[in-house]
């Protein structure tokens, strides 16, 4: 068994099969969740990994994820590096 699935560009947990993005076959994409990617292609393209980061700070606070800013900031800052889409290649 693996463990849970996150988006591989916000973090989000991956829970429900509609919460998957999709690819530009109209095909479930298993990395990314509906909010990043659509159509084979994220829908903010353009944003850094930093942007993304001040995106979700706000959805994570409100889901209870971190007790505050600073703290989600830096896990976050910690985390992301990690995730598919902002990996250094």
């Amino acid at each position: 068994m693996t463990g849970p699935k996150f988006c591989q560009s916000c973090a989000m947990p991956l829970t429900e099969e509609d919460q998957f993005g999709t690819n530009a076959d109209g095909s479930k994409n298993e990395d990314y969740c509906i909010y990043c990617y659509k159509g084979g292609a994220f829908i903010s393209a353009q944003a850094t990994m930093e942007e993304m980061i001040e995106f979700c700070i706000p959805h994570t606070l409100k889901a209870g994820v971190y007790p505050d800013e600073n703290t989600a900031r830096e896990a976050m800052r910690a985390f992301f590096p990690k995730l598919k889409r902002w990996q250094k290649r």
